[in-house]
């Protein structure tokens, strides 16, 4: 077939099977029916030479031909979309495609939980990907395009990324109540906070946080008892034991309002932490970006 009589929307069809390795739920993303994507399918197969998706146990797979196309589709729609962008508008309601968030678990119920139910809202057919990620796993993710916008602490953001202060958030300790740090009389200062062991949530696995590096800078270290990778297991642990946790101000406030917990402010030595959004300059203009990142900022002021 001559490249000038190919359907592009082939192409469409194909990226959003890729993504969803499901007729029916290709259809419903596309708004067509099965038997409409059931035959572009057999169109691309015959023009590939390659049934390109095959049934597996659990969906479809991909062929390793179409795991070769698969990333160069993605950019060809990318780059069509970007192309269209300026003189068909954007509209969230009848866009597509897939948006990948990365952020740290803290975030997670606090920002990412209305976040979600928001694009869910506006966009119905964007498909988000939320992936936990610390600071450094998130500039790399960004850095081989598998991610488009992350938030989260970031020191300095290098310059070949957009980046833009979100908020600031301090620092709280989290604990059970009627723990013995509550018998302090007077401000509770961090040589007493020190005094105790503690729990981390570190998603990197090595059992250090945002506090870690701020300790590190004034000279000092805690004594990290347990180490977990999320907050799931958070609110027993401290209900169970006399460790604390040192949190940001908003996971903290969820938890212990949830989990019958209490926070107690830090020393002023111990400031708040910068967290931004940042994105690779690859995406800057891209109007379904520019709308996602409108939505995070909206989502963050709440």
């Amino acid at each position: 077939m001559q490249h000038s009589t190919f359907d592009m929307n082939l192409l469409k069809v194909l990226n959003i099977l890729f993504e969803e390795r499901s007729v029916t739920r290709a259809g419903e993303r596309l708004g067509r029916t099965q038997s409409a994507v059931s035959n572009s399918l057999r169109k691309l197969r015959e023009i590939l030479n390659d049934p390109l998706l095959v049934r597996g146990s659990d969906g479809l797979v991909l062929t390793p031909k179409a795991r070769t196309l698969e990333e160069q589709v993605r950019n060809i729609i990318r780059m069509t979309d970007t192309c269209l962008a300026d003189s068909a508008g954007f509209d969230p309601l009848s866009t597509s495609g897939r948006c990948r968030l990365g952020a740290p678990d803290r975030l997670s119920l606090p920002v990412m939980l209305p976040l979600l139910k928001t694009l869910r809202s506006l966009a119905p057919r964007l498909a988000v990907d939320l992936v936990t990620t610390d600071r450094n796993q998130a500039l790399t993710l960004l850095d081989t395009d598998k991610l488009d916008i992350a938030i989260g602490w970031f020191d300095h953001p290098p310059t070949r990324f957009n980046a833009s202060l979100l908020f600031q958030e301090v620092l709280v300790c989290l604990c059970r109540k009627r723990h013995p740090i509550l018998e302090t009389q007077g401000a509770i200062d961090l040589a007493k906070i020190l005094s105790f062991p503690h729990l981390v949530v570190s998603s990197a696995g090595d059992r250090q946080a945002a506090f870690d590096t701020m300790l590190a800078g004034i000279g000092q270290q805690r004594d990290a008892t347990i180490s977990v990778s999320n907050f799931g297991l958070v609110p027993n642990l401290l209900r169970e034991n006399d460790v604390i946790g040192v949190f940001t101000e908003r996971i903290a406030n969820v938890l212990a309002r949830d989990s019958h917990l209490t926070t107690l402010p830090m020393p002023l030595e111990i400031g708040p932490l910068d967290h931004y959004l940042v994105w690779h300059n690859r995406y800057h203009a891209d109007q379904q970006h520019q709308w996602i990142r409108d939505q995070v900022r909206q989502a963050c002021n709440r």
